[in-house]
This record gives structure tokens, sequence and C-alpha cells, in this order.
């Protein structure tokens, strides 16, 4: 004969499932993944980070300083006029990313006469400069074809740049991104780029 147990006896109640429950949770997990794929998404088109190198585009941007990049924005319009912009020379893998500023877009008409310099021949002042000291190929007229661009860099005595033989206008496939950010410097507050 068994043993009778003393006291309370509790029935095991089967558990019931909570669908209500398992809903909410399976909601959050759908948000959580839809959260982190929109934030890759975001971050590959629109914060990709490098750094300055050099002095071409001071006072703008330092050398040393981090900026982040659109990479997205070229795939709807075009480079233009005033955009400063990352591209690798020749579409060099190898190169670090240069920044300068595009001054002169596809069909334009470019040189450099008496250290001004002439888009469509009139004298471009994207940004103040001195008088510029060297001309390089821009001494003859360019004439920019398709998907080619001019760049130079703010402080223009100090770029190497579209004028510089080695790097020569750049095309849209060399460009990588537009600058849109640029994060604090010790010379530099953040902001957007202009």
């Amino acid at each position: 004969m068994g043993r009778r147990q003393k006291g309370l006896h509790f029935y095991k109640k089967r558990r019931v499932i909570n669908y209500t429950l398992i809903k909410e949770i399976v909601s959050w997990v759908f948000s959580l993944l839809v959260s982190v794929l929109l934030a890759g998404v975001f971050v590959f088109a629109f914060g990709q980070k490098t750094s300055v190198i050099g002095v071409s585009m001071e006072p703008d941007l330092y050398n040393g300083q981090q900026i982040l990049i659109n990479r997205f924005v070229y795939q709807l319009v075009e480079p233009a006029s005033g955009d400063v912009v990352v591209f690798l020379p020749n579409e060099n893998q190898n190169s670090h990313y240069y920044v300068k500023r595009v001054v002169a877009t596809p069909g334009d008409q470019v040189v450099i006469k008496e250290g001004k310099l002439y888009v469509n021949q009139e004298e471009c002042l994207v940004k103040e400069y001195d008088k510029i000291a060297d001309s390089g190929i821009a001494q003859n007229e360019i004439l920019l074809k398709k998907d080619e661009f001019f760049v130079v860099g703010d402080n223009i005595n100090n770029s190497e740049d579209s004028r510089s033989g080695s790097i020569g206008v750049v095309t849209k496939k060399a460009i990588v991104g537009k600058v849109w950010f640029k994060m604090a410097s010790r010379n530099s507050g953040m902001g957007f780029v202009e």
C-alpha cells in the first residue's frame, strides 16, 4: 500500500500557450532585425569615415580631421561645382583618399591664366585663394568629357589636384562620395561641410 501524502495537494496545471506574448516577442525581434539592417545600410551609404591627409583643404578641413562620406548621393545625382568629394586618383585602390572641391563638371572648359582659374571663360572663385602659382596641366585649356571633373584644394597653392599630371581630371567612377560632415578637431568644430 502506498503512502498517502499529507497536506495540500496541488494539481499540476497544464501550461497554456500565451499566443499574445509570443506574437509580441516575434514583433520585437522583427523590429530589432529591421533596425539593425537599416542602420547597416545607413552607415554604408552615409557614414563611411576617413581622415583628411594634408593641408590642401584648409581652412575648412584640417590635416587629420575625421570626415563622413555620403557614398549614395552620386548614385542619384551628378557631382556639382562646389561639392567637396573624396576620390581615388586614377581609381588606384592602393592610394589614400584625396579630398578636394569640384570646380568644373562635364562639358566645362578649364584653364589657368596669369594665376587665375577660369571655367567657361569666367573667373572661378569657389573659395578665396591667392594667385595660383602653378597652372600644371591647366595652363592649356581642358575640355571635360562625359563623367570627368576638375577638382582643386581650397588651399590651392598647397594642393596636389587636377592640375597635377599624376592626378589629372577625376572620373565619376573614381569618386567615392561627397563629404557631408566633419568631426571636431583641435583647429575646427564639427558641422556640415559646405
